[in-house]
């Protein structure tokens, strides 16, 4: 059975670890996968490897950052694989600091890419989802969200205001039939991660650390991520919206 047949379905950050991932599988479930990354190589790779699996998939470069990127690869996807009925926001950037070592530019960034970004993609799509009264809408936020993390002050606020503005919205569209849920990942081996640990200075004692901490024994994999993603962005979770689950092999547990 596939959950998403037929459904045109935009991944952002699509070329990365968990957004790769997300776009494979969103193909093998029948998905037309718009991959957007602002790193078009990499798209392309993904896009690729989910034809070869079966799928239907295009690559297209997208800036998160710049409005028009945005419009503009949204109306490509409306137009050659239909309008858009999933919206994964996964597309993201850190800087690995105590808050007071960071620098207003950084601050500018991360906050272009964690949350501005983030809003351009629901501005760009909410208006065909509320005109045909369906979408989801999966936001890839951070378990430093929910409890914070050393080192990530200003991309967890952007994580933060990333979940209070998903419910905000939940509330705004549930009229609609749009639901809007939020994925929240503990640490997993992806590219940010491998910048994190570089960051820290001894990462070989960091994976250490976490892999103790964290309930199930191992750091996440890319793989780890699509299952939660793909339940709010099916009919499974037709009944679910504005809500929060971590994927940490329970490093967190917040309720």
């Amino acid at each position: 059975m596939t959950r998403l047949a037929g459904k045109t379905a935009v991944v952002t950050g699509g070329g990365g670890g968990i957004g790769g991932a997300t776009c494979r599988r969103f193909a093998r479930e029948g998905a037309r996968v718009a991959v957007l990354d602002v790193r078009l190589e990499a798209a392309e790779a993904v896009a690729a490897a989910a034809r070869d699996a079966g799928g239907t998939a295009k690559a297209l470069r997208c800036d998160i950052t710049d409005r028009a990127s945005v419009d503009a690869a949204v109306a490509a996807v409306e137009r050659e694989l239909g309008p858009v009925e999933v919206l994964v926001n996964n597309a993201g950037w850190d800087v690995f600091k105590p808050f007071a070592k960071t620098e207003p530019a950084q601050w500018e960034r991360l906050i272009a890419i964690n949350l501005v970004g983030a809003l351009h993609m629901h501005h760009a799509v909410l208006p065909g989802m509320v005109a045909r009264r369906a979408g989801r809408i999966v936001n890839v936020s951070s378990d430093a969200a929910r409890v914070g993390s050393s080192g990530e002050a200003v991309y967890a606020a952007c994580k933060g205001g990333l979940v209070a503005f998903s419910k905000t919205l939940a509330r705004e569209h549930a009229r609609h039939g749009i639901t809007v849920n939020v994925v929240c990942p503990g640490p997993t081996e992806t590219a940010l991660f491998e910048d994190y640990k570089l960051g820290a200075g001894n990462p070989e004692k960091l994976v250490e650390a976490f892999t103790r901490s964290i309930p199930l024994g191992r750091i996440g994999q890319p793989d780890d991520l699509p299952g939660a993603i793909l339940f709010f962005a099916s009919d499974d979770a037709a009944y679910v919206t504005g809500q929060v689950l971590s994927v940490s092999g329970g490093l967190t547990m917040a309720g």
